[in-house]
């Protein structure tokens, strides 16, 4: 365990950040990995890809309520050197992560079809995303316990060997992916399902060596079977500040799906152009979310040991560092942006949508690292709920502005990016001066 309530704030930042920031670039290279090889086989199979891949936002939406819990409890636990208290939470989030799992994968394997059939261009996008949610639901499934376990060891300020595993998943995934899609080495390609079945493997793998991780070598938090009986008290603590995290990423869930039906008349060509330009942006916000997912743990053991002032240094410093890694990523993306989406599709059609979806979504890349750096320090203070207040203006407004604006004669694809400029923007503003309230609430005046 990491003190983290003595020494530079910055440091303690950088020094998470770093790890998180390359833990979650290997994590987005399973979803660019298979994009890679899935482009070589057509755009319905793009198309039918990101779709499919939609509904990792509710998943993540749903691992957000298990970590975003469990790293809160464990952080404020171990800023009051509660060592019990951090035991138990651990324990209580591996109960849910198992219960969770099952949920998801018997939902998954269920519903996936007819959810395909409500956005998808045509019939070939909705056969190749049903076949590739078939071998993917299980990786969705596990990832609860992969969640579960990561969070906790960031609530106690430890990130390197998350990082490690996830490094090592990825170079499995790699490695498997060009046998299972295109059958290199076995004259036996399963196309989009391949892509899912790599992944799923190189899921499973990582939550068996997590799991040995905390076996052989963590000691602060422990598996311990005579806490994992259900503690109904401790669940309400961790859903009450994990829920509204979560709902976060539904509002997110709901606003992709409305984009792909907006979009869905203009092809399958303009379905994996948007398909492929939102998981490069994903690609390019890794590093902000990872100076506010380094910065949460930190404000959250100041703010459990009574140091206001040492939190509110921990929001300036990650919002500083945010802003300018998003000032770079704009001018980027205005400069270049084919260069960003050109390895992941060869048709004109894709490439041009892509292009442009990410010059014009580059406007809002600032407005976006706030929000992180704010809901990070809602996290952190123990109260979710101002940042899902937040998020429900931004889809408000985007859900509202865009379905008027899809009516007007002459509607175009790009039309809608500038709506979600609009919409992130007001988003920023609502999370700025909500952290402010609850700021002057939890942490007294500047200077306390």
């Amino acid at each position: 365990m990491q003190d983290l309530t003595e020494g530079a704030v910055a440091r303690h930042i950088v020094r998470m950040a770093v790890p998180l920031a390359l833990g979650m670039i290997f994590q987005t290279l399973y979803v660019l990995i298979d994009l890679y090889f899935v482009a070589r086989l057509g755009d319905a199979a793009i198309a039918g890809v990101s779709a499919a891949s939609n509904l990792q936002f509710i998943v993540m939406g749903l691992t957000q309520v298990l970590g975003v819990g469990t790293m809160v409890l464990i952080s404020h636990a171990a800023g009051r050197k509660d060592r019990e208290d951090a035991t138990l939470v651990f324990n209580q989030s591996l109960v849910l992560s198992a219960l969770a799992g099952v949920v998801v994968l018997v939902a998954g394997l269920l519903l996936s079809e007819p959810y395909l059939r409500t956005l998808a261009a045509d019939a070939a996008t909705v056969e190749a995303g049903t076949s590739y949610l078939r071998w993917f639901i299980p990786a969705l499934a596990l990832q609860f316990a992969l969640i579960s376990m990561g969070s906790a060891l960031r609530g106690t300020g430890v990130a390197r060997p998350t990082l490690i595993i996830q490094m090592l998943t990825v170079m499995l995934n790699a490695a498997l992916a060009p046998i299972l899609i295109a059958g290199w080495g076995t004259g036996r390609p399963m196309g989009v399902a391949g892509a899912a079945l790599a992944s799923t493997i190189s899921v499973a793998v990582g939550v068996l060596a997590l799991a040995l991780y905390f076996v052989r070598v963590e000691h602060y938090v422990r598996f311990d079977r005579s806490r994992l009986a259900p503690h109904i008290a401790t669940w309400k603590r961790m859903l009450r500040i994990g829920v509204p995290a979560g709902g976060e990423f539904a509002i997110l869930f709901i606003s992709m799906a409305i984009i792909y039906a907006l979009i869905r008349d203009f092809g399958a060509a303009a379905q994996a152009g948007f398909g492929v330009g939102s998981r490069v942006m994903q690609s390019i916000f890794l590093p902000v979310m990872a100076v506010s997912l380094a910065a949460a743990p930190v404000a959250a053991q100041n703010f459990a040991a009574g140091k206001p002032s040492r939190a509110r240094e921990a929001f300036w410093a990650s919002a500083g560092m945010g802003s300018v890694l998003m000032v770079f990523a704009t001018l980027f993306a205005h400069w270049r942006p084919e260069w960003l989406v050109s390895p992941f599709s060869s048709d004109p059609q894709v490439l041009e949508v892509a292009s442009h979806f990410l010059r014009t979504i580059s406007w809002n890349f600032v407005a976006s690292g706030l929000v992180f750096t704010c809901s990070g320090m809602f996290q952190a203070m123990g109260n979710t709920m101002p940042a899902l207040t937040a998020s429900a203006v931004r889809v408000g407004l985007f859900t509202v502005v865009a379905l008027w604006t899809s009516r007007l004669p002459g509607f175009q694809v790009h039309w809608i990016w500038r709506v979600s400029v609009l919409a992130t923007t007001a988003h920023a503003v609502a999370s700025l001066w909500l952290l402010r309230v609850e700021a002057g609430r939890k942490l007294g005046p500047v200077g306390a």
